[in-house]
């Protein structure tokens, strides 16, 4: 079964999930989200394993987030799963994705209940 996470290297929450990953023997694919920004298919196929609506995996603290309008009460999923393909730094982090199963690292531990 595939580990992966969506990984941000100047994140400290992103590296500490990693380094736990790698010290319960698991070596993730990597993908390093700002360098690589997932689609919007594979936005929708991560927030349907999290269990989450679109808007739950915004970062809202970032600029984009307010110089797009995403703040707004009426905009649509779709808009905002568009958004965060575009500009990446608006997706949380870190992902993990283990088979059917997805977590956000925040706290880290807790994607050790998907493994």
């Amino acid at each position: 079964m595939t580990l992966t996470i969506y990984h941000n290297p100047r994140c400290s929450k992103s590296r500490q999930t990693l380094a736990l990953l790698r010290e319960r023997g698991f070596e993730p694919d990597t993908i390093e989200y700002l360098k690589q920004a997932p689609s919007v298919a594979e936005l929708e196929h991560i927030i349907r394993l999290l269990g989450i609506r679109p808007r739950e995996l915004l970062r809202t603290g970032e600029a984009e987030y307010r110089e797009l309008g995403l703040d707004q009460s009426g905009v649509a999923d779709q808009q905002l799963l568009e958004a965060m393909s575009k500009h990446p730094r608006l997706i949380q982090r870190p992902i993990v994705v283990h088979g059917d199963q997805a977590r956000i690292g925040r706290p880290p531990e807790i994607v050790l209940e998907i493994l």
